[in-house]
Parts: C-alpha cells; structure tokens; sequence
C-alpha cells in the first residue's frame, strides 16, 4: 500500500532544500553560484575592469602627493627695486615740474605724492630691503629737485619767448643757479618732504 503524500509540499528541483518559501534560496547562498547577473562575480574580484584605467592608481602616484601651486610672485629682487624707484622718479619729476610750472608755483602735496609714489613702487617691486628703500628716498629727492629746475624752465620760457629745451638744455648751469637765488624755507621743506613720503609708500607696499 502506497504512502499518502503530505498535501501543500512543493517539489524542490534539482533536489534542493526549501527556505522561507523561496525554492531558489538555497542557490544563491552557495558560493561561486550564479546571481543572474552575468557581471557580478567579476564585481567583487580584485582588479577588475572598471572601464577607468586610472582608477587602480594610488593618489599622488604621479604629482607627488601634492596638488600643483603657482610660484608666488617675484619680489626682493635689489637690482629690479632699485631700478623701479629710479624710472618712477623720473617720471613723477617730470610731472611734478609741469604742474609746478603751469601755475607759477610749487605745491606741498605734489612733493609728498611723488615721493610716495616713488617708494611704493620701489617697494612693491624689490620688497622691504633697506637698500630699495634707502634708494627710493635719495631718487624721490633728486626727484623734487629735478621737478623744481623743470618748473623753473618752464616759467623762464613762457617769460622770454625762448623754448624750454634751450633753457634746460643749453643753460642747465644758469638754471641752477637761478634755483640757488630763488630757494627760500618752503623749497628745502619741499625737498625733505618726498624722503620722507618715499619711506612712507615704501612701508605702505611692503
């Protein structure tokens, strides 16, 4: 006589053990067992293709570990500061006579303005050495001198009909002393005062 077979009891193929229901469980627990995803035993090995060919390197495999930085800008440079202090004073010369000139008379705050200008641009090229600022404030006096005796040139052209490059020129010699018998208190104060505002850009830039 035959044994009745319990009802509700599923045939688990290829002789496997059911679990929570699941007549595949069993299957997929076994390692190396396939997951439906033809792809996803080569997942988990190490060295597989990611499709980066950079992805398997290390950081700063070829920088160093460190990201690139740009190189700060060139400043202490002697030389360059001294030759700046000297091209900025003779320009801020120039100016300085032409405006001195144009109204008849010198002015305090251009002789600060052109030393000032002389040292911060000294400074800010060649840095905080003393030798720039050093250099800054005899260039921003000869500067103010300078701008005076041009200023005198230009007043004595306007007066005698001659042409400023003749009086600068020609008669450098009588410039400087006619700058000599004209000079009074105000034209030494004016002399002091671009040292002393070169020192003061100079300490501004740095």
């Amino acid at each position: 006589m035959s044994q009745p077979v319990p009802p509700n009891q599923p045939q688990q193929p290829y002789g496997g053990q059911p679990s929570d229901g699941n007549p595949y469980a069993q299957q997929s627990a076994q390692p190396g067992a396939p997951t439906g995803n033809p792809y996803g035993a080569g997942q988990d090995q190490p060295g597989a293709q990611t499709g980066n060919p950079f992805a398997g390197q290390q950081p700063g495999q070829f920088g160093g570990g460190a990201p690139f930085a740009p190189a700060p800008p060139a400043r202490n440079n002697l030389g360059l500061g001294i030759l700046t202090a000297l091209g900025t004073a003779i320009v801020a010369a120039i100016l300085y006579g032409v405006i001195a000139g144009s109204i008849e008379r010198e002015v305090g705050y251009a002789a600060v303005g052109v030393g000032f200008l002389v040292g911060f641009a000294a400074s800010k090229v060649g840095g905080g050495n003393p030798a720039v600022v050093g250099a800054a404030a005899v260039f921003s006096l000869g500067a103010v001198y300078l701008g005076q005796l041009v200023c005198l040139a230009m007043i004595a052209s306007d007066r005698f009909g001659v042409p400023f490059a003749d009086i600068f020129l020609d008669h450098f010699g009588d410039l400087t002393k006619i700058w000599k018998e004209e000079s009074d208190f105000m034209t030494y104060l004016f002399l002091a005062l671009g040292p002393i505002a070169a020192i003061g850009g100079a300490r501004k830039a740095d």
